[in-house]
């Protein structure tokens, strides 16, 4: 099926951006590892969804985990499951975005470091995406389930 090909128009836009995807992460996971975790915990808090000790977790064990989804979808590594990983927490941070805006908190986003301010601007650069790294999860899945039928 030529159509799930990397050679494919949607193959290459998918294979593009993966690379893409996993530079974004792995300059958000900078940004955020260069700065003291205590930065990175005040953005987390000033969404107001989670307890004391899970706001410093998350402070320090996101950026990590940033890096490592960053490597895995820039090198294409088990590529369903970091594809798969970045949809679903961008979809989370796309949900807490949406909500502190519908409940008209002026926040930092804590996307890029401190001083990104929650704004139209961020919430269309991360439903842009959001849906990117849907379109390279779903790719991701249909390569794979299409590897194992051909090897069948």
């Amino acid at each position: 099926m030529t159509f799930l090909s990397s050679k494919t128009p949607a193959g290459i836009l998918a294979l593009i951006l993966r690379v893409v995807l996993g530079v974004i992460f792995l300059y958000a996971a900078w940004i955020k590892l260069r700065e003291p975790w205590a930065l990175f915990a005040m953005a987390i808090d000033s969404y107001q969804v989670l307890p004391a000790w899970a706001v410093e977790l998350v402070a320090r064990a996101l950026p990590w985990f940033e890096l490592l989804l960053g490597v895995l979808l820039v090198a294409g590594v088990w590529r369903h499951v970091p594809a798969a990983a970045a949809s679903l927490l961008l979809a989370v941070f796309f949900g807490l975005m949406v909500r502190a805006m519908a409940k008209g908190m002026e926040i930092d986003c804590g996307c890029f470091g401190p001083g990104d301010r929650l704004s139209w601007v961020t919430l269309l650069r991360d439903g842009a995406l959001l849906a990117s790294s849907l379109f390279v999860t779903a790719r991701a899945f249909r390569q794979r389930d299409w590897n194992r039928s051909q090897a069948a």
